[in-house]
């Protein structure tokens, strides 16, 4: 997820998406007339088993009223069985339906079944299916349904208005149904809250067909996943993602960059032309920090979109950067506009490809996410380690056990401090006491192992214990209170 920014004279705390960017026949032999066809048995052929996909796949098509704020999708999830267990239902998350009179949904079928006796409950959709989908079997889950999308409004609302509309731009997060993961028998589907992050994102493909109403006059669009033009269509295909966003606006501009095989692009408001361009090259640096620390970036595009609200926030191939670090920007790489550039490009290794449960877990993705900012100073400016430890870290004085859900972690600031920053401590610890060659090392494998899946403090451990017989028992006790 996102970090806030905290420092000295403002504290902003990050609760916690890219652009444009025959068969051969077979020969047949007939008996010459004179001779006595011979007709030999052959056995009838059978057909092939179709693959089952290894995950789900959606399919978006979308249209966006831009200037009225609405949007119609018809949304297919083509939803392969992997559970090991018969079916009866499917769970979705629908955040969308959080806010007043925003998600309406007209249809929903099954396999081209109408279903009419679901249930939709706040942010939680259970949908009973016409017949039980057996274990290593597909079935398919069409949706039509439009969005009123709230205004931004970040004065009147407990929680961060990271969707909807503002008077600059249009941000669709966590804008779509989609099936959460069953882990033990249960859907994972956590409350919200009013900070941290709360939603569990399986791994899937997205293929998003975006189009205006108004094309002569449409926004610049930023997007997870390449873009392809087709006719007054745009179709944007993602895969391998977790969390699928689009933003919008007439005011953007655009800068990009280009690490190996892939663009970095920038979208910023006009006036911030030099600080988008500062974070459009801190993430480019931190991409190659990280695919060489952790394991190679998996997507082909990564977007940065200023944010018009107090927050920065992770999403698949893309993030939000809060306008208030454009605001701060000074010219240096001592400042929030770059660590938090860089700790959002760090989710997309933490949390991107390797997820978690990010309420009842969250440090596993924000601490490592945090101290993954240090590993870019380390590469980049090694110098500025000192500062970043003083500036970063120590200032708001970290403690408390890192293993707190969300719902413990009192209110944004403390809860930061335990689980982003007290993380950090955590992992310093640790380095240091099993040696850099050893911590590496455990870091692309649980990398590795874990990448596409959902990740626990025990599989953390289990591989941790792969590449170390250190005895670190008395730090896990200092930083952990469910080991």
């Amino acid at each position: 997820m996102k970090l806030r920014s905290s420092f000295p004279l403002l504290i902003l705390f990050v609760f916690a998406c890219s652009l444009p960017t025959a068969a051969q026949p077979t020969a047949t032999f007939a008996p010459k007339p004179t001779e006595q066809a011979t007709e030999t048995p052959t056995q009838a052929p059978t057909a092939e088993t179709p693959r089952i996909p290894d995950h789900t796949s959606y399919l978006l098509d979308t249209v966006i009223d831009y200037d009225l704020h609405r949007v119609s999708v018809t949304e297919r999830i083509q939803y392969p069985n992997h559970t090991g267990q018969e079916l009866p239902a499917l769970t979705l998350a629908i955040a969308a339906n959080l806010w007043v009179d925003c998600f309406h949904l007209n249809e929903v079928t099954v396999d081209e079944i109408p279903v009419t006796g679901y249930a939709l409950n706040q942010h939680r959709l259970d949908l009973p299916l016409p017949t039980p989908l057996a274990p290593d079997s597909v079935s398919t889950v069409t949706l039509r349904y439009s969005l009123s999308l709230p205004y931004m409004d970040q004065v009147h609302s407990q929680r961060a208005r990271i969707f909807g509309y503002s008077d600059i731009q249009m941000n669709l997060v966590n804008w779509y149904p989609f099936i959460v993961p069953f882990k033990d028998g249960e859907w994972v589907i956590r409350e919200p809250w009013s900070h941290g992050e709360y939603l569990v994102y399986p791994i899937a493909d997205f293929d998003v067909n975006l189009k205006f109403t108004t094309p002569e006059n449409q926004p610049i669009v930023a997007a997870s996943g390449s873009a392809e033009q087709k006719g007054a269509s745009t179709s944007y295909t993602l895969t391998n993602g977790r969390a699928f966003a689009i933003s919008a606006s007439r005011e953007f501009q655009v800068s990009q960059t280009q690490v190996d095989n892939v663009t970095v692009y920038s979208y910023y408001l006009p006036i911030y032309k030099n600080a988008g361009e500062a974070a459009m090259s801190a993430s480019a640096q931190a991409l190659q920090v990280f695919s060489q620390r952790f394991g190679k970036y998996p997507h082909n595009t990564l977007s940065i979109v200023i944010a018009d609200f107090k927050d920065s926030m992770e999403f698949s191939g893309l993030y939000f950067h809060s306008r208030s670090f454009y605001d701060l920007y000074d010219g240096t790489v001592q400042n929030y506009l770059t660590m938090v550039a860089v700790h959002e490009t760090g989710h997309q290794w933490w949390f991107e490809q390797v997820a978690n449960d990010q309420a009842e877990e969250a440090w596993l993705d924000e601490a490592l996410t945090t101290y993954s900012e240090l590993l870019y100073y380390e590469s980049v400016y090694p110098d500025l380690i000192p500062w970043w430890w003083s500036y970063r870290i120590d200032f708001f004085d970290p403690q408390g056990k890192i293993d707190i859900p969300i719902y413990e972690g009192q209110n944004a600031d403390t809860y930061k401090a335990i689980v982003y920053f007290n993380g950090a401590h955590f992992l310093k610890d640790l380095r240091e006491r099993i040696g850099d060659e050893a911590f590496f090392a455990f870091l692309q494998d649980y990398y590795s192992q874990e990448k596409n899946g959902i990740a626990t403090s025990d599989d953390f451990f289990r591989i941790l214990n792969e590449h170390t017989n250190v005895n670190y028992s008395d730090i896990v006790h200092a930083y952990f209170s469910k080991r």
